[in-house]
């Protein structure tokens, strides 16, 4: 039963530890802002009808 215990606890750690990294990005990282252009054919704004 102690191997059990023990690989929970280390499940369990490294859950943790995964979990306290994505908190922190969320909280400590500021995402940039910048424009997008992108380009769009013509063809498929104003399909030509034959």
């Amino acid at each position: 039963m102690p191997t059990l215990f023990r690989f929970l606890f280390i499940c369990a750690t490294i859950a943790g530890i995964i979990y306290a990294i994505m908190w922190s990005l969320t909280v400590f990282v500021e995402p940039r802002e910048r424009d997008v252009t992108i380009k769009i054919p013509s063809e498929r704004v104003n399909p030509v009808e034959q």
